[in-house]
């Protein structure tokens, strides 16, 4: 007989969460805060301009088609997406630039040509990534790390055999210098800590499992823009008979002899066999659980780091630029150094630049393009971010221009700013973290909070603060291995 199960928060774990449990025949409701579904997923217009709000890169759709074929449905009809020719454009201090296509060939020739890097060196470097991949994904992203068994399949055994070759011991950095020849493809492979919101030169080389996402199994986007992946997974939660409850804000997970049984809004109590958190998890225990025994050395672990986005309006085709462009700081470390020790902007950002309308043309007006301009920053500690902002914003422009050869600032007609402040209050992730703690030590994978409690019955816990991580693939995994528990 199916349960009857709420689920707090509307981010895309939650969606996916509620249609895997809605299609098991559980009868589920989502509560969520914002009057919109999808959380840091979702999109807004600024003038004739649209922008896809949130996370901007796209790996692993089968995650995606998994969710309609188990109702049932095919994926195409509702949903559709494309690889992409070139995953992206770099481009360096000195002027150097740099294209990272799908196709191997042309990959390796750009390295070679443009970074004197041997083609050997690629090879090995992905190769390397393919197995961290093959062999840790299975246990560390498909199963809970929480239960014996996970430590004792055939995935486990297999992984115990590798152990000393997984690179837990050295940093990415060190791991990334001891393979490539060119310093300029030493940052590129380290900027893929920024994917889960850490430091290349703290976190494990371990996390050198990530660029095979992008250059052995393909970057994608969806044709409708990133927010099509809320928008198609909403409306299939719909059909599952899901329903949403919006500006419904939680005040209390209600708890009885250690059993949750309910949760608490502003208008009033919604009864439940099952709570599911979608918040941020320390949000979870610091908000809707203070009279519950907290998970303290979970929750005092380092948060990731945040972001600054510029939303901007340009008045021009740039034709040189892709939908997804990297413009490097001239000093790495440094910038991490200020991101991650100092809680602070290094003057010299690297700056992520990411334009949908290179491939919906009706994202922006004719002869104009909308940029999605992005630094990462620390997470919100009460700095002055009013003047953060500006100097950033300074910082961009000044690069940006140069690099392009031409005033940029002119050609701005539109802008809206996110900075942690606003990411915190619109998402609840404590301190504007996009990622909750941070990879920064060969330990966190395994200090990520449970997709389940192990002191409250019948409550989980879903998204990118808990197992097995942030972004898109992991936030849906996660949705994936808690209903696996599921009792």
């Amino acid at each position: 007989m199916g349960k009857s199960i709420v689920i707090i928060g509307s981010g895309i774990a939650g969606i996916a969460s509620s249609i895997r449990l809605a299609s098991a025949g559980h009868q589920v409701t989502v509560l969520e805060s914002n009057s919109y579904p999808g959380g840091k997923l979702t999109e807004f217009k600024l003038g004739p301009y649209r922008f896809d709000a949130g996370p901007s890169l796209f790996t692993l759709p089968e995650l995606v088609v998994e969710l309609f074929e188990l109702c049932g449905e095919k994926a195409s009809d509702h949903f559709e997406y494309q690889e992409l020719e070139e995953t992206c454009k770099y481009f360096y201090p000195d002027g150097t630039e740099l294209t990272a296509f799908a196709d191997k060939e042309e990959l390796f020739n750009e390295f070679e040509e443009k970074l004197d890097e041997p083609r050997g060196n690629l090879e090995k470097a992905l190769k390397k990534s393919e197995f961290l991949y093959k062999e840790l994904s299975p246990l560390f992203m498909h199963k809970s790390l929480h239960k014996v068994g996970t430590w004792l399949g055939s995935s486990a055994f297999r992984a115990y055999t590798n152990l000393n070759k997984f690179d837990f011991n050295r940093t990415m950095n060190k791991a990334n210098e001891s393979l490539f020849k060119n310093p300029k493809t030493v940052q590129l492979f380290n900027r893929y800590a920024t994917y889960n919101g850490s430091d290349p030169y703290q976190t494990p080389a371990t996390l050198n499992i990530i660029p095979h996402l992008e250059f052995g199994i393909g970057a994608f986007f969806p044709k409708k823009g990133m927010y099509a992946i809320t928008d198609s997974l909403y409306q299939l939660a719909l059909r599952q008979g899901v329903k949403f409850i919006f500006d419904e804000k939680v005040k209390e997970i209600a708890v009885q002899a250690g059993v949750a049984h309910g949760v608490e809004t502003k208008n009033g109590f919604h009864k439940a066999d099952r709570v599911i958190s979608n918040m941020d998890v320390m949000g979870t225990y610091k908000t809707l659980l203070k009279g519950q025994k907290q998970p303290r050395k979970i929750l005092n672990q380092p948060r990731s780091s945040s972001a600054l986005i510029f939303y901007w309006g340009v008045k021009k085709d740039f034709d040189q630029l892709s939908l997804h462009n990297i413009f490097f700081s001239d000093n790495y470390k440094a910038e991490f150094e200020h991101i991650f020790k100092k809680n602070d902007l290094y003057h010299d950002p690297t700056v992520y630049l990411n334009i949908t309308s290179t491939q919906n043309t009706g994202d922006a007006p004719s002869g104009c393009q909308n940029w999605f301009t992005m630094i990462n920053v620390p997470n919100n500690k009460g700095q002055n971010w009013d003047q953060l902002i500006q100097e950033a914003k300074a910082a961009i422009i000044k690069r940006l221009s140069n690099q392009l050869g031409e005033d940029i600032e002119p050609l701005i007609e539109l802008e809206e700013v996110l900075d942690p402040r606003l990411i915190e209050s619109r998402t609840s992730s404590i301190g504007g973290s996009l990622y909750g703690n941070s990879s920064n030590s060969k330990f966190a994978a395994f200090m990520r909070h449970a997709n389940f409690s192990s002191d409250i019955k019948n409550l989980y816990f879903v998204g990118g603060s808990v197992h097995p991580g942030g972004g898109i693939p992991l936030c849906l995994l996660s949705a994936k291995v808690m209903t696996e528990l599921f009792d």
